[in-house]
């Protein structure tokens, strides 16, 4: 047990949290997180940054889309069109801040199924009811567990959009490791952790989080546009003009763009093509926008690639195998302590990698084969590396799960990643998830 503890995938997690939580700068906490975490497994120092910097590269395709988007939000921000939008959205909720929340969380849950953007529209809707929050005394960690849950259950309960994705990989990798399932059962399945975490945002919005908080009404960074609060319009309509409409087709091709070929990055591109060269935005902004682009969505893009740095060291030193490998031997004797043990690893593994996705063939490989040696049901095996693979993404320094609402929510620097995003994700979605997935093995053994 103890080398189990002194494995070099669970300290290095242990110290990213640790350092998170002191409030190290994540990429730095990333950085010196991996190479702990190589120096312990006995790697070369050389061979660790050479590791680490070639890792970078899997994530590359996902900061680029993100820089892009920021570019795009940023244009957008440019037309007015955010602003006439939140506008829009203010005079929907009639100042019931539930309201603006349930549109929040809709609008969010669209993004991984219905219009599968993913977090590009957080830095184009947020920014600009930033102003509106401050007046209802919205608690932002509140709005941050509706993003997140919005980002995060989809893809675990709905099959449409991404959540194709996720499930496709459970129903995929069981299959590779001599588990037969239908794949479209996945989702009925995993129906009951989504309704958990639903059980948690509830918590989060009329119990934690439901008392008044007080910002102070502090200019928006990053996008440098005349008027980016939407208070400021006076009570008058924002009206919707040609600039608006050719913004509004730039987007429904930049969403078809990247349907057709995959590429985020490309749809984006195009987008940007069409307000450049219909003179929406002027081309002599375009400094500019890139400018306000990466300031939006670079520290994101960023983390993002150094979080795929720190996942490469991890895999390197083959720690992961061998934790894994080594509470083989004490998942053998009980259901409940086998789904804990896993539940947990899994917690730790995603938490570290960041990436729910990229932790479903990890766990796979070791965790079927133990499910189906314990006799555990199919509904119970589903649940368990579902949840597995899934917990951490929320409550993760280095997942776009967190990652996207901060940048949203801190755009006028009153918002902290780790204390008002990752901490309360991680306590109202993680802690349903762990719970639902034991009772449902109690259950259905």
């Amino acid at each position: 047990m103890f080398d189990i503890i002194l494995n070099p995938a669970i300290l290095s997690v242990i110290i990213l949290s640790l350092l998170c939580l002191m409030k190290v700068n994540v990429l730095l906490s990333l950085i010196i997180s991996a190479i702990i975490g190589g120096l312990i497994a006995h790697m070369k120092i050389d061979n660790i940054m050479t590791t680490f910097i070639n890792g970078m590269g899997a994530n590359s395709e996902t900061a680029l889309s993100y820089i892009l988007l920021g570019t795009f939000a940023a244009a957008m921000a440019h037309t007015g069109l955010a602003n006439v939008l939140a506008s829009k959205i203010t005079r929907i909720i009639k100042n019931n801040k539930y309201l603006l929340i349930l549109i929040l969380t809709i609008i969010a849950v669209m993004s991984q199924n219905l219009i599968p953007i993913h977090i590009a529209f957080i830095p184009i809707i947020i920014p600009p009811l930033i102003h509106l929050m401050n007046k209802l005394e919205i608690d932002r960690r509140g709005v941050a567990c509706a993003l997140a849950f919005g980002l995060k259950a989809p893809y675990i309960a709905v099959p449409a959009g991404f959540g194709l994705i996720f499930q496709g990989l459970i129903a995929d990798n069981m299959i590779q490791n001599g588990y037969n399932i239908i794949r479209a059962n996945v989702w009925k399945y995993n129906s009951i952790l989504g309704f958990a975490m639903l059980l948690g945002l509830l918590v989060a919005i009329f119990y934690t989080y439901r008392k008044k908080r007080i910002y102070k009404d502090l200019p928006i960074i990053c996008l440098q546009t005349e008027d980016n609060n939407v208070e400021n319009t006076n009570g008058n309509k924002l009206k919707l003009t040609k600039e608006h409409y050719i913004t509004i087709f730039s987007a429904f091709v930049t969403l078809i763009v990247q349907l057709k070929t995959g590429s985020l990055p490309l749809g984006a591109l195009v987008g940007l093509g069409i307000i450049f060269a219909t003179q929406t935005v002027s081309h002599h902004k375009m400094d500019a926008l890139m400018n306000e682009g990466v300031c939006l969505m670079g520290y994101v893009a960023f983390v993002m690639l150094v979080a795929a740095g720190f996942a490469a060291v991890l895999k390197d030193t083959g720690s992961i195998d061998i934790l894994i490998s080594s509470l083989s031997n004490y998942m053998m004797h009980s259901k409940i302590i086998a789904s804990i043990i896993m539940l947990t690893l899994g917690l730790f593994i995603t938490m570290g990698i960041g990436t729910s996705f990229g932790t479903i063939p990890i766990l796979a490989v070791f965790f079927v084969p133990i499910c189906s040696n314990l006799g555990l049901s199919e509904i119970s095996t589903v649940v368990l590396l579902s949840s597995a693979a899934a917990l951490g993404d929320a409550g993760s320094p280095a997942s776009d799960t967190t990652l996207g609402p901060t940048s949203g929510l801190n755009v006028d620097n009153q918002h902290n990643h780790i204390w008002d995003t990752c901490i309360p994700t991680f306590l109202h979605f993680n802690i349903p998830l762990f719970i639902s997935a034991l009772i449902i093995v109690t259950i259905f053994k």
